[in-house]
């Protein structure tokens, strides 16, 4: 059952990535910036969650932030996906 838990937060990191990303997709930011605005979002929510979830799938910071900032550009991939399914 951890083991699960431990995806869940990966998962809910990208979700909040891809949340960020259409905020910024509203602002007069260039869109070119939403793949370095998600991996470094995913990377400090990475670290976030290593101190505040026991379950989290890694044990140090630099996994950690691997994770995170792996995470967020799924959320941009995962944007292109569903930008080609509606075309």
């Amino acid at each position: 059952m951890m083991e699960v838990l431990g995806i869940t937060a990966v998962a809910a990191i990208t979700i909040i990535c891809y949340l960020a990303a259409e905020i910024v997709k509203v602002t007069s930011l260039d869109n070119k910036w939403i793949p370095v605005i998600c991996g470094i979002s995913g990377g400090i929510l990475g670290i976030a969650a290593l101190f505040w979830m026991p379950d989290f799938p890694v044990q140090d910071v630099l996994s950690a932030a691997a994770v995170g900032i792996v995470s967020g550009l799924a959320a941009t991939g995962a944007n292109q996906i569903f930008k080609q399914f509606r075309s």
